[in-house]
């Protein structure tokens, strides 16, 4: 069992191609729990051996191309669980849950939607309601739970550097925040904006466009914890230094620290 702790997640955008970033990363910052989206591999084809060797377990859920999901942690990740558990027949890689010493631990990669309207739109808000409804019939809001990704919103303007540009978008269309609202309602704290209740710092920064020099962004990436974790943060941040140097992800790791 933990005293302190810290865990993060990050959208890594190919693991295969970020690999030595995210090895070289964990050796410095050495959360204890690390959240991973996109991997774009299959599970035989993840990297474990080089995981295990700096002192990392690792839960996988993967998939070849797209998608993707991973829990990497110093203890046995244990009861690990892929996917959403409900009747709809889903090939997307974008759930997978364990329990790392007694805290139940989602790394979740919410789809993108494409374009407000669009069929891939209308799966994006299924699958937050399917991932509420998968909480409530599974688990307790008294539970010690982390749900941490890639979560494809901006909750609000304060998580946009130019609103206006992405106002009618699927990161921050009214529908896609008020299905990530329903689903904090259930009991989840976004940990990053209980200790930053001010705007102007961003996870994901488009390729394009000099997006990031400009300081272009969007928070779309959460440590999201349920009362009884998230009132013994101590600190959450970005780091914003991942997304510079040798060919970075677009998103940069998201970090909470817990004393309990």
């Amino acid at each position: 069992m933990y005293d302190n702790m810290k865990i993060a997640t990050w959208n890594v955008n190919s693991i295969r191609t970020r690999l030595n970033r995210v090895t070289d990363w964990l050796e410095r910052v050495s959360p204890d729990i690390l959240c991973l989206q996109e991997l774009k591999m299959t599970d035989d084809k993840f990297p474990v051996d080089q995981f295990t060797s700096i002192g990392y377990r690792c839960a996988v859920h993967g998939q070849k191309t797209y998608n993707g999901v991973a829990i990497l942690s110093k203890s046995d990740p244990e009861d690990i669980k892929k996917g959403l558990d409900d009747s709809e027949l889903d090939a997307q890689s974008r759930l997978i849950s364990a329990v790392v010493d007694d805290i139940h631990v989602f790394s979740a990669y919410f789809p993108n939607g494409s374009e407000v309207g669009s069929d891939k739109y209308e799966y994006k808000l299924k699958w937050i309601a399917r991932l509420s409804e998968y909480l409530k019939t599974h688990y307790s809001p008294d539970d010690r739970i982390f749900v941490c990704g890639d979560v494809n919103v901006a909750r609000d303007d304060r998580d946009v550097e130019n609103p206006d540009k992405w106002k009618d978008s699927v990161l921050c269309h009214p529908t896609a925040r008020e299905a990530f609202e329903n689903l904090l309602e259930w009991g989840l704290t976004d940990v990053f904006r209980a200790r930053h209740d001010v705007g102007g710092m961003y996870s994901w920064w488009d390729y394009r466009m000099l997006s990031f020099p400009k300081n272009d962004g969007l928070r779309i990436d959460y440590v999201l914890a349920t009362k009884s974790l998230a009132e013994k943060c101590l600190r959450a941040q970005i780091d914003r230094n991942e997304r510079k140097g040798n060919k970075p992800s677009d998103h940069a790791p998201v970090i909470g620290e817990f004393d309990f």
